[in-house]
């Protein structure tokens, strides 16, 4: 049950989880509570859009935190961890399903054309161990 207050044209303004005065009870279900929790702002985001847009930032914001060593992943609650560890991993596996522009070979990391991809890396001048002349 959720209780639900309206303006004076009888509009849902607020929404609560426990009794408020003047509030109207109405079932999790019913669709004006339905339709006030997915409710559009003017640019169109709805709040689950914009809750799932504040968790990648409170992920993002994790790692640096890590990465920074201001904070440690086990200064968090094991809950916690799992479920950054679990994000983790669903991200990793997207990813990797996700479109390869540079093929299943390249990585990113440095190969024998020094980082450059395959079809080009035929286009370098040899090295013959001289530096080059400017």
């Amino acid at each position: 049950m959720r209780y639900v207050l309206r303006d004076a044209a009888g509009k849902i303004i607020s929404l609560h989880l426990e009794p408020v005065p003047g509030a109207e009870p109405l079932p999790v279900d019913h669709p004006e509570v339905r339709a006030f929790v997915a409710v559009a702002d003017d640019e169109g985001r709805s709040f689950a859009g914009l809750d799932a847009n504040l968790v990648r930032v409170l992920e993002d914001l994790i790692d640096v935190l890590i990465e920074r060593n201001v904070l440690r992943i086990t200064d968090l609650p094991a809950e916690a961890q799992q479920k950054l560890f679990d994000r983790k991993h669903f991200r990793s596996r997207v990813q990797k399903k996700s479109l390869q522009l540079f093929g299943a070979d390249f990585d990113g990391g440095a190969t024998l054309s020094g980082g450059l991809l395959a079809d080009v890396s035929g286009l370098l001048p040899p090295d013959d161990g001289n530096p080059p002349k400017l």
